[in-house]
């Protein structure tokens, strides 16, 4: 997952799995039907991973303002011990213009983070957190770009500052 997060799909060679795996190339090739079927057991552990994260954070019982910067705030101060970005907005500029498996997997992975998000919202607007005109879903949508946004930010060089300030920004729109 790591070695096509860092370098991406095309660029992540045989010899690059290996090394990330500790497998041998014919026992690459034994586990997994091809790259790609490697490459898509990847992105959707990636894909488990984050939304069991951003589900947990969705129930807890907190303002849905705090759960909003808890999710910018992942974006801002991203692991250090992993690549910079994300593997999901990585898939979907590299592969999901041509790739209809990988594009559908990521419509899918996009529809559940801003339903989760959506939900959240509209619990925070029925509590008096959010303005009573503002729609959930469009709200939810708008976070969800945004962190893509400071993910390819970061991927570009962005330091603290510039991504505070866009996450900043964001928060100001609830």
């Amino acid at each position: 997952m790591r070695a096509f997060w860092a370098a991406g799909y095309e660029a992540t060679s045989t010899q690059d799995l290996c090394a990330a795996t500790g497998l041998g190339r014919s026992s690459i090739y034994n586990t997994f039907a091809s790259k790609h079927d490697l490459y898509e057991k990847a992105l959707r552990h990636y894909m488990n991973d984050r939304n069991a994260r951003l589900a947990e954070l969705m129930a807890r019982d907190l303002p849905a303002r705090e759960k909003i910067r808890t999710v910018l705030w992942w974006a801002v101060e991203p692991d250090p011990a992993e690549p910079p970005g994300c593997l999901v907005v990585n898939s979907l500029v590299e592969l999901a213009p041509r790739d209809r498996a990988v594009a559908e997997l990521l419509r899918q992975d996009t529809a559940r983070r801003v339903e989760l998000v959506r939900s959240a919202l509209e619990t925070g607007r029925a509590r008096g957190e959010i303005d009573p005109g503002k729609d959930p879903l469009a709200l939810a949508r708008f976070v969800a770009a945004t962190v893509s946004g400071l993910r390819v930010a970061t991927r570009g060089g962005a330091d603290r500052a510039e991504l505070e300030s866009i996450a900043n920004t964001a928060l100001g729109v609830l």
